[in-house]
């Protein structure tokens, strides 16, 4: 991998982590413990349509690892792994169908984000968690929309000069 590249996904991990770190300052009470918005999934969207499934997994997960140090616990990092695997692989399937665009693709990771953090929160405490999965239905919808809207937007305007600017050395 040229240096180029490097920089440019620790940018994108940096990126990422601060968009956790805003997410935090917003106050969202959705009724269900750990209801967010996603904003860092813009960050993944964009390495998910740019780069490949790769360099969003890697930079996903440790954007994930480094969040859950910062400002989350152990717990953290292990819910949200169970969702980016769960989500970022529904995303990649849905994506080499050629059928979705980025919104689809987005709206269905939040969904299969949530439904891998509830699956991961049944095996760690009770079932019953799953009386959350209709609001999280929802709540992964309307968040995959604004993450998706947001990164569809971004990886428009600067995909074809990241790709160049990456390639060149």
């Amino acid at each position: 991998m040229n240096i180029k590249k490097t920089v440019f996904y620790a940018l994108a991990v940096a990126i990422g982590l601060t968009l956790s770190y805003v997410e935090l300052l917003i106050p969202v009470n959705l009724g269900v413990p750990g209801a967010k918005i996603g904003l860092p999934n813009i960050m993944t969207i964009l390495m998910l349509y740019v780069f490949g499934a790769a360099p969003a997994f890697y930079t996903a997960a440790l954007r994930i690892v480094l969040s859950g140090f910062l400002y989350g616990n152990l717990f953290s990092i292990v819910y949200s792994f169970a969702g980016l695997i769960l989500s970022l692989g529904t995303m990649l399937l849905m994506k080499r169908t050629g059928r979705f665009g980025v919104l689809g693709v987005s709206s269905v990771g939040g969904v299969m984000h949530n439904l891998g953090q509830l699956i991961m929160a049944a095996l760690l405490t009770n079932i019953y968690v799953f009386t959350y999965f209709p609001l999280l239905v929802f709540c992964g919808v309307i968040a995959g929309i604004l993450t998706g809207t947001a990164g569809g937007m971004i990886t428009g305007r600067i995909s074809v000069f990241l790709r160049k600017t990456l390639n060149e050395m």
